[in-house]
């Protein structure tokens, strides 16, 4: 039995060698147009990787990677020792959890109510309006931002004119969170609207028709049609943002934040930039980030699972 195993082992190996061969020679020019691709990710996703060594070490500029004394896991130690890395990952959760709900809900809603729009050239420019956000960069919505909350800003302009005192809305603390939540949410919540309407419009209209025969009102479709219809697409977003707990968006809060909302704004990402480039701790903020993706990929893993689970969605 044995014999006749390694021999069918044996077999099976040229086999599939000699498909993939096969398989090369037919599609050998796909290939060649995916070897750039191939080549720029290996040189700027693969090789920076070594530099995760920094993690381990007591890195110094002027010794390299290569000279640098190895202290194994104390930068991780110092993690949960120093109080702004627990202020960091208490900002990230609350922001990104609260982006991830508002992020879900809302869109939901938007489709629900712009689904019933009858009229199409209506529909189509409420949508277009909506989506538009989407492709601006944060950079430019920083400075809308600015425009409008700043002290000269349109808000403080109408408050000034009620008699009111102005306010440093983006220098407040306690409603930075709220600004980059709200912020998020005006920005990103059309492209979910639009994928939501896509999900609605798949769902079988004779179900509408079969409803309205029995009495059923726009409520009631809604709530025993429309949303079981959605139900697969809503727990696939929703297990695939679990990917996203602790990314509470770098380039958003990089260019909003300022020091009098670090205790409320600041986030791991932000907090890495200001500790190794800023500071000059690169172990230290090598060893954060490093933490923050290992946490993030453990995450992503689970939420594929979910997905696959709950909803029968698969990449890979």
């Amino acid at each position: 039995m044995k014999t006749k195993t390694n021999a069918g082992r044996t077999k099976a190996r040229p086999a599939a060698f000699s498909g993939w061969k096969k398989e090369i020679r037919h599609s050998w020019p796909l290939y060649l147009l995916v070897l750039p691709a191939i080549i720029f990710a290996v040189i700027f996703c693969y090789i920076p990787m070594g530099g995760l060594l920094m993690a381990f070490q007591n890195y110094k500029p002027w010794l390299g990677i290569l000279g640098s004394e190895f202290v194994g896991f104390e930068n991780f130690r110092q993690i949960f020792e120093f109080e702004e890395s627990y202020q960091a990952i208490i900002n990230t959760l609350i922001i990104a959890v609260s982006k991830i709900i508002l992020g879900l809900v809302v869109p939901v809603i938007m489709a629900l109510l712009l689904n019933e729009v009858k009229q199409i050239g209506l529909k189509k420019s409420i949508q277009t309006l909506v989506y538009l956000p989407h492709f601006l960069s944060w950079v430019t919505v920083a400075g809308m931002m600015r425009d409008i909350l700043g002290m000269d800003g349109i808000v403080n302009g109408f408050l000034e004119a009620l008699g009111m005192e102005p306010i440093f809305f983006l220098g407040e603390a306690g409603m930075f969170r709220q600004i980059v939540v709200l912020s998020d949410l005006w920005k990103g919540f059309g492209f979910g609207m639009i994928v939501y309407l896509a999900a609605i419009s798949n769902i079988d209209q004779n179900l509408y028709e079969a409803a309205e025969m029995d009495g059923a009102n726009k409520w009631q479709q809604t709530l025993y049609i429309t949303l079981p219809g959605i139900m697969p697409m809503i727990i696939v977003m929703a297990t695939l943002s679990l990917g996203n707990v602790l990314n509470a968006g770098f380039d958003q809060i990089y260019n909003l934040y300022s020091p009098l909302t670090y205790s409320t704004g600041d986030v791991i990402d932000t907090y890495v930039y200001r500790q190794s480039l800023v500071n000059g701790q690169y172990s230290f903020g090598t060893a954060v980030g490093l933490f923050k993706s290992g946490i993030g990929l453990l995450l992503t893993v689970v939420a594929y699972k979910l997905a696959y689970k709950f909803a029968g969605y698969r990449i890979f």
